[in-house]
Formats: structure tokens, sequence, C-alpha cells
């Protein structure tokens, strides 16, 4: 994800800043090379280094492209189970608490790229199962970098496989605004080819259709609106207002929605589109 501002109150330094932080080291790159320094490969061949991927994370550029509703606060037309998402930014997170609170899924980032693995992941990983969530894995996608079918195995091998143990959700997709392009460099065609190989490799590793997380205007923008992953795919939509909008081509409904970038739980706040027991149905494959 790239360096938009999100609300301060989630660490003590605020993501503006950080985000500051990886643009100036972005551009210093440019000039200062450490040598033997590893690098992606982009699809066609071409190299493409991955700038910051320790100031990305699941909907850091939504804001700044999409902004926020000023409305008044999220009211779902049905059941909804709470939940969150968060990276190595939330630091130590209180899961038992978050839990006493009314959470009971989180989506947590792995890995981006081919190269990158979210430092607090194991711990996220471990405390939110102890804790009693149903939680799941996140790559953030970095598609001028290298392919879909090689970044879906670095992230398998690192933290986004499945089990059918009633509390891992699917293996999830973050795809959203590039940091200097708004499709990564890809046309239309090369995003869905990308995409498609992604998910295939994800479902031949795990057997589990991946959760495909985006917004719908970016998903215009870059896909053409394709409706071709509606059938498998769980829609995970952000959108930070009173109301989920319009949704992407295809999906009748979906089943998480990214409402708010700060709240009562740490991160990212989400709903699923159901009760808890729809919630473990999806964890299970049934």
């Amino acid at each position: 994800m790239d360096n938009a501002g999100h609300d301060s109150r989630r660490r003590s330094v605020p993501r503006r800043a950080l985000a500051a932080i990886g643009t100036l080291t972005a551009l210093l790159a440019l000039f200062v090379a450490a040598p033997g320094a590893a690098t992606a490969t982009s699809p066609s061949g071409g190299g493409s280094p991955t700038a910051h991927p320790e100031l990305d994370w699941m909907g850091s550029t939504v804001a700044a492209h999409e902004g926020r509703s000023s409305g008044g606060a999220v009211t779902p037309n049905a059941a909804q189970t709470l939940g969150f998402d968060v990276s190595h930014y939330q630091g130590a997170v209180n899961w038992a608490g978050a839990y006493a609170n009314g959470a009971r899924f989180a989506y947590m980032k792995a890995t981006e790229g081919t190269t990158f693995r979210d430092p607090n992941f194991s711990a996220n990983y471990t405390g939110s199962y102890n804790a009693g969530f149903i939680r799941g894995a996140y790559h953030f996608a970095n598609p001028n970098a290298s392919t879909g079918a090689a970044q879906a195995d670095y992230f398998v091998a690192h933290g986004g496989g499945w089990s059918k143990d009633g509390k891992t959700l699917p293996p999830m997709l973050d795809i959203e605004y590039g940091p200097s392009s708004t499709c990564w460099g890809l046309s239309q065609a090369a995003m869905r080819t990308w995409i498609t190989s992604f998910i295939n490799e994800v479902h031949a590793k795990t057997t589990r259709w991946a959760t495909i997380y985006t917004t719908t205007n970016w998903w215009t923008t870059c896909t053409g609106n394709t409706s071709a992953y509606s059938a498998n795919d769980p829609l995970f939509i952000a959108r930070y207002a009173s109301s989920v909008g319009t949704l992407p081509a295809g999906w009748p409904f979906y089943t998480f929605w990214q409402h708010a970038d700060s709240g009562v739980f740490p991160g990212d706040q989400d709903y699923f589109n159901g009760a808890l027991s729809g919630l473990q149905n999806l964890a299970n494959n049934t």
C-alpha cells in the first residue's frame, strides 16, 4: 500500500510522517544503491524494486485517492460481525482486549511482493488465534514487480496458507493504488492477467479461492470492472463512508467491508456481512 495519510491515533508517530520518510527514502534510493540489494523483477523482465513495503498496509492508499465521508455512523442493513485488520504499524496488538470489545475476526499483513515479510505477522497470527479470533493473512500486491504466481508462491510459503480448523479465513489479495501509477503501469488486460495468475496459484496451493480486497473505483479503472472473479472469490470492499456504495461488477454483495481507517479496534475497522455462524462457514469452506 502506498504512503497515504492515516489517522495518527494508531501510533505515536503519525502515518503522514512515516509516509514522508518513505518518500524521502525512495528518492535517496535513486542515488544510493546498496551492493547486492535484492530487487524484484517485473513481469516483462525489467527490474522494478519495491520502494517501501514497510509503508504499505491494507487501505493505505484509499483515503488519499477516495477520501472519507463526513456522514453519520455506519448503519448496516443486516446482521454484521465486527472485525479489523492490522500490520506491524499497530505494534503489539491487545488481542484479548479487542475480543472483549466485540471483534471476532481479523486479517493481518503477511507479505508484499516476493521479498517483504511483515515482522509482526507471526505474533499477530498466533496471538489472534489464542484469543479466539477467526483470522486470515493478506498479501499486498506489487503487480509491476513480478508475476502473480510468483507473489502467490511467496505469500503461501510465508503465512498465506489455509487449514480447515475453523479459525482460518481464505488467503487474501490486497490490490489497490500504486505509489506512482494508479494501476502500477499495467493495462487493464495485463492487470486481469496478473490477478488471475495470483488467484489460480493460491487456489492450486491451498484449495481456497482468495478473498479480493479493493475499491470499486480502483477495480473499475484498473481491471475494466471485470466480473471474472465474482463467482468464486469473496469481496472485501474498502469504502470509508456510512454506506458501502456501488460494488464492482458481478458481486451481488460484499463479504467484508473496511468502513473506516480508525476506530475502537486496532487498525482499520471491518465488517463481515453476516452473523458469526456465516463467518465460521467461510473459514471451514462450507
